[in-house]
């Protein structure tokens, strides 16, 4: 069976260093691709393009990842800028919004991480909330809680029970976008996970899976773009 190719959203980075040089790249954690292949999928990274290319490239694809990173700028939601709000990336904002517009309308099976998920709510006219506790270990360092699935949700479907998850981040869903429900929550009722029903497979995980070990997330993911 040919594996599915799955695009992953990556960013630029000013300063990145390998051997002598030290250029401007496109990065993207290497957790993602090892994941999207033990799940069974093939990767591909999407440097951040022109939104103007976004139906052209989710066209080429069986499933879009849209990856974890900063925080989306607040102006997208229609907020003020909160002074722990991180520094907005609008070159990132534009690309990954027009890549997630792109594969709603095409239908392509969809998973945001983190900021994916976030970028998702605000795609479909959602709010987030620019900072809560809790939810970082310490900076740089991933920590880990307990999600509770939404009976009935999609991603009960693949995570039935309470799962331990890999967790590291800031801000979280506030008002949701239209059409999206809730699927998973932490102890403290924050939103862990949103999905998108109808025909089509559109899931957000507030967590990390590229951090973790479990890889049902992924593969849910491959499944949908292998049909």
């Amino acid at each position: 069976m040919t594996r599915p190719l799955i695009g992953v959203s990556t960013y630029w980075e000013s300063a990145a260093r390998w051997g002598i040089w030290e250029l401007e790249a496109a990065l993207l954690p290497a957790g993602y691709p090892r994941l999207v292949r033990a799940a069974g999928g093939l990767a591909a990274m999407l440097p951040p393009d022109g939104p103007a290319y976004a139906a052209e490239t989710v066209a080429r694809l069986d499933g879009l990842v849209i990856a974890g990173g900063p925080d989306v700028d607040p102006a997208r939601y229609g907020a003020e800028r909160s002074p722990r709000t991180g520094p907005p990336a609008p070159e990132r904002d534009a690309w990954e919004l027009a890549l997630i517009g792109a594969a709603l309308d095409a239908g392509t099976p969809l998973l945001g991480i983190c900021r994916g998920m976030q970028l998702l709510n605000v795609a479909l006219g959602g709010t987030l909330v620019q900072h809560l506790d809790g939810h970082v270990a310490e900076v740089g360092v991933f920590g880990r809680h307990t999600v509770r699935p939404v009976p009935g949700s999609r991603y009960a479907d693949i995570s039935p029970g309470d799962a331990s998850v890999p967790t590291y981040h800031h801000q979280a869903v506030d008002r949701l976008g239209e059409g999206l429900r809730p699927s998973a929550y932490a102890a403290d009722g924050t939103v862990e996970a949103v999905e998108l029903p109808g025909p089509g497979w559109v899931l957000g995980v507030q967590w990390h899976p590229e951090m973790g070990e479990d890889t049902r997330v992924m593969e849910a993911l491959v499944r949908a773009a292998s049909a």
